[in-house]
C-alpha cells in the first residue's frame, strides 16, 4: 500500500546512509507531514529532527497525524513543537485506533 498509493502521492525527502541506502525519509503533501521513517540503525542520530525541520522551514509543513497508541512518535512530535488540535476515535479505515491531529 505504501509503495502503490502513499509514495506516489507524496513529495519525498531522503537522507542516505554511508552505503547510499535509505537512512530516513519524509513524505509531505501540501502543509502536512504524511510519513516519516527512520531506519532502526539510524535512530537516535537526529535524522528525524533534521527532516522535520527541513520540511517545516522549506516546504511549510505544519501538520501531522499520529496514532495515539504510538507514544514514541507522539512524544517525538511534541518535542518538535507540535500540539494536539483534535482527535478522531477511529483511524481512516474505521478501525478503533485513535488518531491525533497535530499542528505546529
Amino acid at each position: 500500500m505504501v509503495r502503490q498509493e502513499a509514495l506516489p502521492a507524496a513529495e519525498i525527502y531522503v537522507i542516505r546512509d554511508s552505503g547510499n541506502g535509505f537512512a530516513a525519509f519524509a513524505g509531505i503533501g501540501a502543509d502536512r507531514l504524511e510519513m516519516l521513517f527512520v531506519a532502526p540503525s539510524a535512530r537516535g542520530k537526529g535524522l528525524g529532527r533534521e527532516l522535520v525541520e527541513h520540511v517545516a522551514v522549506h516546504c511549510g509543513v505544519r501538520r501531522v497525524d499520529v496514532n495515539e497508541q504510538n507514544a514514541q512518535a507522539a512524544g517525538f512530535y511534541a518535542r518538535m513543537g507540535f500540539r494536539i488540535v483534535s482527535r478522531d476515535a477511529l483511524d481512516p479505515s474505521g478501525r478503533p485506533y485513535p488518531i491525533l491531529h497535530l499542528e505546529r
